[in-house]
This record gives structure tokens, C-alpha cells and sequence, in this order.
């Protein structure tokens, strides 16, 4: 897995296909403050995003999905070179949708890290103005 091996990992799998066979080149980690996308066989690509930059997280399982036991965990995100992706066909996914979700608002909070933080700067030149307007 690359450099994936200095973080710890806490959970890991493997994009499937039909019937949740893992006969794909796409694979998933998660460690405590990041998540890892690794995909290609020949030519490789690494990607990680960290945890608090994940802004919503939801879960879809298509009638396929259902019955081999697998869903797509959607993530959007404020990281400037992911943005919103995928966690695609996996195993147990509403345990891991779930885990994920915990896992950033723990790092948000750890962070303090708010929505706010992802907002237009214009946005926060008015709320400063506003609150010395109240005077």
C-alpha cells in the first residue's frame, strides 16, 4: 500500500463488483486522521484526505448493492484536490458510514474546525461588520 503503512489502520477494504467479489485494483484505508484511496495496477494513484476537510457524509445501496451486501458511501468534501467522492461498492457499508461520520466530527472537534471555516471570506467580512453595527 504504498505509504500507507506509516499511519495505523482502522479499517480497510477493497471496491468490489457483482456479488462483492474484491476483483478490483481500488482500495480504501482509513487511519485515524485520514482517508486513503489508492487505485491502478500498473500506474498507481495514491490519494488521502484528512477527516476534518470531509464536510457530509451519506450513504446509497442500489437494489444490486442490497443483495450482495455492499454500498457507496458518498463523501463531499473541502479538500482542494479530491472535492466530493466515492467510497464504492464495499462491504458493511452502513457500519463504515457511520465509523467515518463519528471519526470526522472527532476531528473537527479536536481541530475546532466549523462549517463556518469552509465558508466565503466574503461572507465573513459581513458577519464582522454586523456585530459592530449592534453597538
Amino acid at each position: 500500500m504504498g505509504g500507507f503503512e506509516m499511519a495505523e489502520i482502522i479499517w480497510k477494504d477493497r471496491k468490489r463488483i457483482f456479488f462483492g467479489l474484491p476483483w478490483t485494483f481500488t482500495k480504501y484505508s482509513l487511519s485515524e486522521d485520514r482517508l486513503f484511496i489508492s487505485t491502478g495496477f500498473f500506474s498507481v494513484k495514491e490519494d488521502e484526505v484528512r477527516l476534518y476537510r470531509i464536510m457530509d457524509v451519506s450513504l446509497e445501496r442500489k437494489l444490486w448493492q442490497r443483495m450482495c451486501g455492499l454500498g457507496t458511501i458518498k463523501c463531499c468534501s473541502a479538500d482542494k484536490t479530491m472535492e466530493d467522492f466515492e467510497i464504492r461498492n464495499i462491504k458493511k457499508s452502513r457500519e463504515v458510514k457511520e465509523m467515518l461520520s463519528n471519526m470526522v466530527e472527532d476531528e473537527r472537534t479536536k481541530k475546532k474546525v466549523s462549517s463556518r471555516e469552509f465558508m466565503d471570506h466574503e461572507r465573513d467580512e459581513f458577519d464582522d461588520y454586523d456585530d459592530h453595527d449592534t453597538y
